[in-house]
Parts: C-alpha cells; structure tokens; sequence
C-alpha cells in the first residue's frame, strides 16, 4: 500500500475528530449563515428556497452574489457565469485532494466532496502534509460548517434582524485570520515562501485588471503552476 493510499483512511472517529476542529470557526460561519438568510428574505425568496439554497449550493459568497442580481427576472447565463468563477477553486481543491480521494469509491469521493469548503480542506492538506490521516477532518469539519451554516440560514430567516451588517463586527475577517494562521502553520522553505509569493503577487494583479473574482483562480494557478514546476526533492 503507498502513502496516499494509506493515508486515505475514513473512519467514524476520525470524521467526528474533525467534527470537534471545526466547531469553533462553525460558530461564526453561523453569524454569516444568519447575514444570508435575512438578505434572502428581504429579497422576496420563500422560506423553504432560502434553506434549500444553503443545503444543495453550500457557498456563501456565491449565494450573496446570486441575491445581487435576482429580481423578477433572473439573469440565468450572468448568474451561471458568476457562480462558476466564484466556485472555480474548487476545482483546484479537488486537484490536490485527488491523490488520497482515488483510493475511494466513487460513491465516498464524491459525497466527501460534497462537504468541501475553504476551511476543512486548509486544515487537511496541512494534516495530509505531514503524513497524517486527514479524510475525517474533510468529511467532519465540513459536515460541522455545513450544520452551522443551515442553522445560522434558518435563525436569519426568523431573528435575522439581530446582526444586520456582520462585516461591521468583523466577522467577514474570521475564515481569512483562519486561512492564514494554517498558512503560516505549513511548511517553511524557500520553496514555499517563493510559491506563496508567486500566487500572492498573480492574485493581487488578476483583482486589480481582471474580471471580478478571477483573482483566486489566478492566483491558486499561478501557485500550483510553479509547485509543479518546482518539484521537492525525492517527488
């Protein structure tokens, strides 16, 4: 058996491992869930498509863009378009996870996937990384976000008026503090520092002269571009 294959272990007590990591960054997922089900009330939508919203898109900075520019006619192709470059890196996330997810049924890779979001796959990369199982904290930290951001959908869509503006508390600040802080967790090498440099740089130009959103599919490529470029030694 390889390591990724041995690696590629999913267990009950690892997925309620991860559960337990996520939790507390779930609680402000929430906060925003509750931001977002109040925008989607106000907008006109019933109570059961905002839930329904939140369960299957499971995104939420797509499903506050998708508000933008609902109306009484839905721009289906601006919407499409809008949602797709939004949610473009998870095709990257998907890239790096597939190492570890091809020893699985198709059935298991996909419903993992399912759950997937910015802050559970940081958190298993880095565990991945360092020769750790991480599959569990996947599947568990996603299913912990996934059942903050329903719960936080459905308290908006009744006692939404409680936080109105959440990026006035700073709450639009909390999964950007977390990435960083498993940024900074990672390895540490030129290699590495020249990597984020290269995928920070390309972000930072593709937001000022590129379409919106374009920024962080740029970047991530750019990125992995130069990682696969610039192999580590005994790859």
């Amino acid at each position: 058996m390889d390591t990724y294959a041995a690696q590629a272990q999913l267990d009950r007590q690892g997925t309620w491992l991860g559960f337990k990591q996520l939790l507390p960054l779930s609680l402000f997922v929430a906060a925003f869930g509750l931001a977002f089900g109040l925008a989607a009330h106000q907008t006109g939508l019933s109570d059961t498509s905002i839930v329904l919203m939140s369960a299957a898109v499971f995104a939420g900075t797509s499903q506050f863009a998708a508000l933008d520019i609902w109306g009484l006619q839905v721009p289906l192709v601006p919407l499409m378009i809008t949602t797709f470059a939004i949610n473009a890196r998870h095709l990257l996330m998907g890239a790096t996870l597939y190492p570890w997810l091809r020893h699985l049924p198709p059935a298991k890779r996909y419903g993992i996937m399912l759950f997937a979001s910015d802050a559970n796959w940081a958190l298993a990369m880095q565990q991945f990384h360092k020769g750790e199982r991480a599959l569990g904290i996947l599947l568990g930290g996603g299913m912990a976000i996934w059942s903050f951001w329903m719960v936080g959908t459905w308290l908006g869509i009744r006692f939404g008026s409680a936080i109105e503006d959440p990026v006035s508390i700073g709450l639009d600040m909390v999964l950007g503090c977390f990435l960083l802080a498993m940024a900074l967790g990672a390895r540490k090498d030129l290699r590495t520092l020249l990597i984020w440099i290269v995928a920070g740089v390309s972000s930072m130009a593709a937001y000022w002269w590129l379409p919106e959103n374009s920024h962080v599919v740029v970047g991530a490529l750019a990125g992995g571009l130069l990682g696969a470029i610039w192999m580590e030694k005994g790859k």
